[in-house]
């Protein structure tokens, strides 16, 4: 059974970081790309950052400069790094996991097989 646990959220003041882990377990890590999508009150799941099997990686436009994804495969572990934080930024934010996706619709949620139930992040202004 495959399992994705997302932590780290939090409340933080804008300017501010925060970073996110999540936790896989039941697929063969190595094997998946992994992404981060967020959901704000009222708004469509949005993607924010993914990386490939071969730690390729690709980013929402607003996020990029401020949010580093990376994964550590000797721990199942996928992690989103948060600098210089804005209000926009508040949502939920969710773990998923694809077998193997083009680049071309890697952003898209629906190529994602895996979901955690994932981790609320507010900034605060």
């Amino acid at each position: 059974q495959v399992q994705l646990v997302e932590s780290g959220g939090g409340l933080v003041q804008a300017g501010g970081s925060l970073r996110l882990s999540c936790a896989a377990s039941g697929l063969i890590f190595s094997r998946y790309a992994m992404g981060w999508f967020r959901q704000a009150p009222g708004k469509e799941r949005e993607f924010v950052a993914a990386i490939r099997s071969g730690s390729s990686t690709t980013y929402l436009d607003s996020v990029k400069g401020r949010f580093t994804i990376s994964r550590d495969n000797t721990k199942n572990a996928m992690y989103l790094q948060m600098n210089s934080l804005k209000p926009e930024d508040t949502a939920v934010y969710y773990c998923a996991a694809t077998s193997g996706v083009p680049l071309a619709i890697i952003m898209s949620p629906t190529s994602y097989n895996y979901w955690g139930r994932g981790t609320q992040v507010t900034v605060s202004s």
